[in-house]
């Protein structure tokens, strides 16, 4: 068993297809129209095109925007990216405009950092060590 599609609840589809895929990196896998204005929209890795998806889901049920919102609230990420080095993503980034909630951080064979993707969530990316 492996993971194959996880998601992130955005409120505009149009402006976080752009943020995940021109300012993070990632590429679109899949774009379909579901109804008038939803879409299947997921975007992956593009040094693992076939790996996990990320869907990038509209915020519509008022569970998923009450869970978002509380998580961002409280300063919870919903959703951790794995980079190879958390300052100079957060550098690139930061230099891009991205606004951090968490700068870099050492947290024992971690490190991490936190930012919000301007569609709703606060998204944390670690190194791992190796």
């Amino acid at each position: 068993m492996k993971i194959h599609l996880t998601s992130v609840f955005v409120d505009d589809q149009a402006k976080a297809l752009h943020f995940y895929t021109e300012i993070l990196g990632f590429v679109k896998k899949h774009d379909v129209r579901m109804g008038e204005k939803d879409r299947w929209l997921t975007v992956v890795s593009p040094e693992e095109p076939g790996s996990t998806e990320l869907l990038l889901e509209p915020v519509g049920h008022p569970a998923a925007k009450t869970y978002r919102d509380t998580l961002v609230a409280d300063g919870i990420p919903l959703a951790q990216f794995a980079v190879d080095d958390v300052q100079a993503e957060y550098e690139r980034l930061h230099d891009l405009g991205v606004s951090f909630t968490q700068e870099p951080l050492e947290m024992g064979p971690v490190t991490t950092a936190v930012f919000d993707d301007t569609c709703g969530n606060l998204i944390q990316i670690v190194t791992q060590p190796q």
